[in-house]
C-alpha cells in the first residue's frame, strides 16, 4: 500500500471534521450611504463572486447575503467611489470573523467608512475604519 493510500482516511476524516465544525451559516453584509446628498458607487467582490457595481442613494442600503466556504477563506472587498474620492476596504473576512472588531454593517459618511456591530443601532457603536483618498 502506498503512503498516499494510507493517508487518505486521515485526510477524509480531517475534512469531515472541518466541515462539521463550521456550520453553513448565512452571513449578511450591509453598506449604508449617509453621505451629504451624494450618490455612492459600491463595487464588491470575493475571489469567487463579483457582485458588480451599484449606485446607492443617500439614506439607502446595499445588502447581500452569502454562505462562507467551509475552510474560512471567504473574503469580500469593496471599492467605494463618490465624486472624485475613492476608498477600498475588506468588508468581510471569514478568517477574522470571530475576532472582536469584525463588522457586518458599514456606514459611509463624508469623512470615510465606519463599522457597526448591529444594523439597528443608529449612530451607536460606529467605529471609524478608513478615510477617503
Amino acid at each position: 500500500m502506498t503512503v498516499h493510500k494510507k493517508l487518505l482516511p486521515a485526510v477524509v476524516l480531517a475534512t469531515a471534521m472541518i466541515l462539521m465544525a463550521h456550520p453553513s451559516i448565512q452571513r449578511t453584509i450591509q453598506i449604508t450611504n449617509k453621505l451629504s446628498s451624494k450618490i455612492l458607487i459600491v463595487h464588491c467582490a470575493s475571489e469567487d463572486d463579483d457582485l458588480g457595481g451599484r449606485l446607492v442613494e443617500n439614506g439607502s442600503n446595499y445588502e447581500w447575503s452569502f454562505v462562507p466556504d467551509a475552510f474560512g477563506w471567504t473574503v469580500f472587498r469593496c471599492n467605494l467611489t463618490v465624486e472624485d474620492k475613492r476608498l477600498s476596504f475588506v468588508t468581510y473576512d471569514e478568517g477574522e470573523y470571530h475576532k472582536e472588531l469584525n463588522f457586518n454593517y458599514w456606514v459611509v459618511h463624508d469623512d470615510g467608512v465606519y463599522g457597526k456591530v448591529q444594523a439597528d443601532s443608529i449612530g451607536a457603536g460606529e467605529r471609524f475604519i478608513r478615510g477617503w483618498k
